[in-house]
């Protein structure tokens, strides 16, 4: 059994991967950590009926239930710490928060005595990881894309990680190609500045945060007298749970730092 504590346990995300794991066969819930619910018994704000846990305000709980494994759904200044003090007590850890930059983590784990892996993914849907791949297929052929996410409103960080992270997958299926984008930057006249959204190597980004959404994107390729659109929806977050404990179960087995699911997919 792979002994799990979960970093943000009262929030949404927080509180579907505290259900998954109880009920994974291979896994056992053993700390729960919110400063903002602490206190509360976990049954009542993760809605997990017969959990005996209590919400805890820091991470001894973690400690103090032997977890082998944390998980991480908060903010990237709580993250950061969380992910020092996992590497200071020999817990790996699973991380979903975004806003942190790849350079971020690694200057956490460089500092650490390998005891304890880290693995961080923006998108933990297997489905938007096909996405961002199919994405990289696509610029190879149609090097022109734009990106439109679009996320529920109470989403810290724009643009999203999933977003960012599907550039990094175009601009890397430009490059296989030799592929350069032909269309032009920007508007010739921008009537409200920023209507064109975020600009990164020239892939325009657009975000959407409105009530109703969970987690959804599009990525257009245009080309003469062709469009190409690839989109993802997550309608639920019990999407992402198969990718968390895909990556709960297989943190062991990779040493420092790991960034993305696609590698535990073979992609």
């Amino acid at each position: 059994m792979i002994r799990v504590g979960v970093f943000g346990a009262g929030g949404r995300m927080g509180a579907e991967v505290c259900r998954a794991v109880a009920a994974a066969p291979d896994m056992e819930l053993v700390a729960a950590v919110d400063p903002v619910l602490a206190g509360r018994p976990l049954a009542e704000a993760a809605s997990l009926p017969g959990s005996a846990l209590v919400i805890a305000s820091d991470p001894q709980a973690m400690a103090d239930g032997r977890a082998e494994v944390a998980v991480d759904f908060t903010i990237a200044a709580s993250a950061l710490e969380n992910i020092r003090w996992c590497l200071g007590h020999g817990v790996h850890i699973v991380v979903g928060t975004t806003g942190m930059s790849p350079d971020d983590l690694a200057s956490v784990v460089e500092r650490s005595d390998g005891r304890s892996h880290v693995f961080s993914a923006p998108n933990f849907a297997i489905g938007a990881v096909m996405m961002m791949r199919f994405s990289r297929l696509a610029a190879a052929w149609l090097p022109d894309a734009e990106v439109i996410e679009l996320h529920h409103a109470s989403k810290r960080d724009s643009p999203s990680g999933t977003s960012l992270a599907t550039v990094g997958e175009i601009v890397a299926g430009r490059a296989v190609a030799h592929a350069e984008p032909v269309a032009p930057p920007a508007s010739p006249v921008e009537v409200l500045p920023g209507a064109r959204g975020a600009e990164r190597d020239g892939v325009h980004i657009h975000s959407v945060r409105l009530p109703g959404l969970v987690a959804h994107q599009e990525v257009i390729f245009g080309g003469p007298g062709q469009t190409l659109t690839i989109r993802h929806d997550t309608t639920d977050r019990i999407a992402f749970m198969p990718g968390v404990l895909l990556a709960v179960r297989e943190i062991a087995n990779h040493p420092g730092l790991t960034i993305g699911l696609q590698t535990l997919l073979g992609l």
